[in-house]
């Protein structure tokens, strides 16, 4: 297996947006999350969009230094991670055979247009981290992981509706210590989280192990 190709200052940068801007390159590495519609309560959800609106506002526009990417994503993704481990929401992905159908739909285009390395679906989140490979974007890839599980639980459950928040997170990978955490991170949620056994669904590439 090749090495991880990571963020790269020279090299041309798209930056998107889907409620929360998302830096992309071409075939690089990322670390996302999306979560189940109903895992955070609406209200707080809010609240929290517009303290993250004011405390970027007073820091500027980005690119940041890293410490204060860092200080944002502790607050912001921080707190958001840790309302989702209380288990809030249905939890529909607690059920085995849906968090089968969310690791299916991760590997469905392995070699083709992603590479896993390490991936776990919570109760109510999938962590997962991965590269791209070609023309696709992490947004593209995310949507149709999104979209082609949706359908799937959606059937099996026999109902319908919006199964997955519309946003995500995502963050391209910096170097060698980045991609290190977040494997650790990926595999340490579940205990975090205090789940047990068939809680959850945990998985990893053979380069990922060797940071565990």
């Amino acid at each position: 297996m090749n090495s991880p190709k990571f963020y790269d200052p020279t090299d041309a940068t798209s930056i998107g947006r889907n409620r929360l801007p998302h830096w992309s390159q071409s075939e690089r590495t990322y670390f996302a999350t999306f979560r189940l519609a109903d895992s955070v309560p609406a209200e707080k959800m809010h609240r929290h969009k517009e303290e993250r609106a004011a405390w970027v506002a007073v820091q500027g526009p980005r690119p940041w230094p890293d410490s204060l990417e860092r200080e944002y994503y502790r607050r912001f993704f921080g707190t958001v991670e840790r309302w989702m481990d209380l288990g809030t929401g249905e939890c529909v992905l607690r059920d085995a055979e849906n968090a089968k159908v969310v690791e299916e739909c991760l590997a469905f285009f392995e070699g083709q247009r992603s590479v896993l390395h390490a991936w776990v679906v919570m109760p109510n989140h999938v962590h997962v981290l991965f590269e791209t490979i070609g023309v696709v974007t992490p947004g593209e890839l995310i949507g149709s992981w999104k979209g082609y599980s949706a359908r799937r639980i959606n059937e099996r459950m026999g109902r319908s509706g919006a199964l997955w928040q519309k946003s995500y997170f995502d963050r391209m990978i910096r170097d060698w210590e980045h991609f290190g955490r977040c494997v650790r991170y990926i595999r340490r949620n579940p205990e975090k989280a205090k789940l047990g056994a068939g809680e959850f669904l945990v998985g990893g590439s053979e380069l990922a192990g060797r940071f565990v």
